[in-house]
């Protein structure tokens, strides 16, 4: 009998081969970003224990670093988990709350935090409403497999089959949307963006000094309100 984790994993696989076929659709903004100075978006998403938390909570107090994640299955989500890990008292120096938001359910998201060791809580987008809210779009097949071969860029039916099918049982299966880019945004205390970082392919990782500056900008009375 299958757990949770493993039916919703195997659930994701098949979403991702559908959006493999379709290939990616949101590859343009229709109107003008979330950008510095706007009020951001506070919605309502379950953390990796299945507790509902609003994003708002986390810029309160201080301000908040919110990292967008690929899909749980992606190599460079491993990389920058392996970054955040190493960066992540800087930016509690800085006086940062830091949340990731992922693509999966509670029980996913609570085995990809174990397995990966990030230090901070995940919250669970699997319809990806928060990324459509901070204006977070889907990248070509160039941006998110530009080290792959051919068949790959054309998005070739039976080569992400294949690829599926090669990690079908591992960590690195193919789950969620493979179109997703990320993204990371510094909030200020009282909700207003400090900085709105979007990852043009999928290694785009950001300095930790600019991310840091935001923050301490972002809990002082200079930041734009």
């Amino acid at each position: 009998m299958m757990s949770t984790v493993e039916e919703q994993i195997e659930a994701a696989e098949r979403e991702w081969l559908d959006a493999w076929h379709r290939g990616p659709e949101r590859l343009r903004w229709d109107r003008v970003p979330l950008q510095l100075g706007d009020p951001a978006p506070d919605l309502e998403l379950l953390d990796h224990t299945g507790e509902s938390v609003h994003l708002a909570t986390f810029w309160e107090q201080s301000p908040a670093l919110l990292l967008f994640w690929r899909h749980f299955g992606c190599s460079c989500g491993l990389d920058r988990a392996a970054r955040l890990t190493a960066e992540y008292d800087q930016y509690l120096d800085a006086g940062a709350s830091v949340v990731v938001i992922g693509q999966g359910e509670p029980a996913r998201a609570a085995e990809y935090r174990d397995r990966t060791g990030i230090p901070c809580p995940i919250l669970c987008d699997p319809d990806r409403a928060s990324y459509r809210s901070f204006d977070l779009l889907e990248g070509t097949s160039a941006q998110i497999l530009f080290d792959s071969p051919d068949e790959f860029l054309r998005c070739d039916p039976a080569a992400g089959e294949s690829l599926a099918a090669s990690r079908h049982g591992t960590s690195r299966a193919t789950v969620d949307s493979p179109w997703q880019l990320p993204g990371e945004f510094v909030i200020g205390h009282g909700g207003v963006v400090q900085l709105a970082y979007r990852y043009q392919y999928c290694e785009d990782w950001p300095d930790p000094r600019v991310l840091t500056a935001a923050i301490r900008f972002g809990g002082s009375e200079g930041g734009p309100q």
